[in-house]
Parts: structure tokens; C-alpha cells; sequence
């Protein structure tokens, strides 16, 4: 099978061309090679085979181009990072929506020859996660927490009736989607798009909602990419990671290899149309615990993280991943110890070359408002 990845250049992209070229597909790449991303232009690990087009999702001619054959369609290509879409609401939202309405618009016309669409979307499309009341067991949604909620009621997530402290526990599908932030809101009407018009044209569709990706290949001078990466750079920098709050906020961390297994699944399985399925470990993990076990693992135990007690608006407190489905539709399960993934994640930063331009967001942020 012929397949079009957009963004296929990028860090879980490169990843599914290898992937899928092993399995014995032909793949096409199209990337704008966003500088932010890519600051020395196409990234040396593309295996050769692999046709890279430069161009972007937006443009028609660039993307009429690189359909030209596809038989399948993985949608990687987006301006990923909450706290920057902030700020850059209409960038967001011309990348994922308005990309995403196009690439829609021209896959109707080829609607005959197209056997599958894969599109990435986010866990930050639920907005905060799942939460137990643990005085009957009741399961609720909260809202993102405000700064007026976080100074009465400290960092964790309350019930709104009783004020007790939640509980947070794995969410799945079916729970309703409460995004708020920009970059939220351009993954929930990607999916809104694609399954609104593969319902009209007969395409088949699937939404994979990742949760935190990490692994190598992450770019350490993004300083909008995931947050391991981040406290990478910092450290290796000889500075000290900076955390947010207390540090005890849990995010669902899953290995790029695991969420190119997933897509691959996704590929081959029709049990999967028309479907949206969580990508993740199903495991919740302390962000704090893990800039101080970064750290550990490069030696430098004479770096001590920030534990800054700021708020980032946008920012939830837990949320991780009820993968039931995933196994059930795809005979998905994560296969990449926590520990196997780290130590490669910190294998790679240690051999490659970055400037760490983390100073610079946060000063952007404060700019804005955004850090409290």
C-alpha cells in the first residue's frame, strides 16, 4: 500500500515511516521542515527509500502533490504545545484546522482509491480527567481549575458540591470532551472534521487520542515539545528543570515505539473505523518525581530541580489513559518499560546537539500573562 504521512519528518512520524516501510508499504512524506522542529532542516535518520516533500498542509498545490497514489492517509502534521497556542491562537488554529479542512477537502475528491485516514489527535481534548469521589465512589469531571480555586482550595481538583478532594482515575472515550485551551480546541475539531465529513464521503477514519509521547528523536531545542524533553535540555545545559506547581501533577507517559505499533494496528484493522481510541500506558506518573530521576540517570545529582509553586494557565492537574478499547480494537497493549524508554530517551539527548531555548518560552509566557 502507497501512504501519505504529513509531518512524516517529525519525531512520532519518522518513527511510523520506519515502521510501516519494514512492513513493506511505500511511503510519502510531506513536512514544511518547521525550523522551530527542525532548526537544521531534514533530519538525517529518514530512511532513504522514503520520498520527503517539502511543503506544507496548507498549501493546496504542495498537498494535491504529495496525494498523488496515497492509498492511505496518516495525519501527523500540527503546531503541537498548549501554552504556546495560547498566544498563537490563529497559527494553531490555520495548521490544524484549516490543514486538516483541506486535506479533508482533497481526500473527498480521491474518496474512491482511499483506503484509510489515521489522524493524531490529543488527550488535552478531555480538558481535565476523570475523577472518584471518595466518599461514595461517585466518578465526575471537574473544570480546568481557575487561579481563585487553586488559592481556596490548594492544587488538587475538588468536588464542586461537597469540596473534598478528588480522586483521579483513567478516562476513557466516552467521557465528554471539556477542551478550553487553543492548541484542546484544534485537536477536538480535527476530529469533529474528520469523522463529520468521512461520514458524508465514505472514508474510513480513525482518531487516535495520544497521550504524553516521549522518546528519542524529540527535539531538545523545541521548547514546546513534551516535558521530559524539556527538563533533557535544561539539565544537559547545566541548568535545573523548572516545575510547575508542587510537582505532583500526573501525566500518562507512552513510548513512540508503542504509538507507531498503535497506528500500524489502526492501519490494518477495520474493527477500528470510524473510531477514536486512547494511546497510553494507562499509568499516571509524578512530573515532579521525574525531573529530579533525569537528574539521577545523567549523573548530575548537583542539579536540583525548581519546584517553582507557579500555575500555567491551561495547564490541568491529572489525567492518564483507560486503554481498554485499544486492546479490545487493536490488540493494542504498551510493550516499553518505563525504564527501557527513559534510558534510550537519555541515550539519544546525550549524543545529539540542541540549544536550549527554554528561557526564552518562559519569558513569553510571562510576557502574556500566563505564568502565575
Amino acid at each position: 500500500m502507497h501512504i501519505l504521512i504529513t509531518g512524516g519528518a517529525g519525531f512520532i512520524g519518522s518513527f511510523l515511516t520506519e515502521r510501516l516501510m519494514s512492513a513493506g508499504h511505500s511511503v510519502c512524506i510531506l513536512d514544511n521542515l518547521d525550523p522551530q522542529v527542525h532548526p537544521n532542516g531534514a533530519p538525517p535518520y529518514l530512511p532513504p527509500r522514503a520520498r520527503l516533500l517539502t511543503g506544507d498542509v496548507r498549501d493546496r498545490e504542495a498537498l494535491s502533490a504529495a496525494l498523488d497514489g496515497a492509498q492511505a492517509v496518516v495525519h501527523c502534521a500540527a503546531a503541537v504545545g498548549v501554552a504556546q497556542s495560547l498566544y498563537r491562537p490563529h497559527h494553531y488554529a490555520d495548521v490544524n484546522v484549516a490543514g486538516t479542512a483541506l486535506l479533508l477537502q482533497l481526500l473527498a475528491e480521491r474518496r474512491h482509491s482511499l483506503r484509510k485516514l489515521l489522524i493524531f489527535t490529543s488527550m488535552t481534548c478531555y480538558g481535565e480527567g476523570l475523577y472518584r469521589r471518595r466518599s461514595d465512589n461517585t466518578l465526575l469531571r471537574v473544570g480546568v481549575r481557575e487561579e481563585a480555586s487553586i488559592k481556596d482550595h490548594g492544587w488538587e481538583p475538588v468536588c464542586p458540591r461537597t469540596l473534598e478532594v478528588l480522586e483521579p482515575v483513567p478516562i476513557s472515550e466516552d467521557c465528554e470532551l471539556q477542551a478550553k485551551n487553543v492548541y484542546a480546541l484544534t485537536k477536538k475539531y480535527q476530529e469533529e472534521l474528520a469523522f463529520s465529513l468521512g461520514e458524508v464521503f465514505d472514508i474510513p477514519v480513525v482518531c487516535l487520542r495520544l497521550f504524553n509521547v516521549y522518546g528519542p528523536r524529540q527535539s531538545l531545542s523545541n521548547p514546546y515539545t513534551g516535558v521530559l524533553a524539556i527538563f533533557l535540555s535544561r539539565i544537559l545545559s547545566d541548568k535545573p528543570p523548572i516545575v510547575y506547581e508542587d510537582g505532583n501533577q500526573t501525566r500518562d507517559f507512552i513510548s513512540v515505539h508503542d504509538v507507531a505499533e498503535a497506528a500500524v494496528l489502526a492501519m490494518e484493522r477495520d474493527e477500528a473505523n470510524g473510531q477514536v481510541i486512547n494511546i497510553g500506558s494507562g499509568i499516571p506518573r509524578r512530573i515532579g518525581e521525574y525531573a529530579y530521576a533525569l537528574a539521577k540517570l545523567l549523573g548530575r545529582n548537583d542539579i536540583e530541580p525548581i519546584i517553582s509553586g507557579q500555575f500555567r494557565k491551561g495547564d490541568i492537574r491529572h489525567c492518564s489513559a483507560d486503554i481498554a478499547k485499544a486492546g479490545k480494537l487493536l490488540g493494542f497493549e504498551p510493550r516499553v518499560s518505563w525504564e527501557e524508554g527513559l534510558a534510550e530517551l537519555i541515550e539519544w539527548a546525550g549524543s545529539n546537539l540542541f540549544v536550549d531555548r527554554s528561557a526564552q518560552a518562559e519569558a513569553e509566557l510571562r510576557k502574556f500573562g500566563l505564568v502565575r
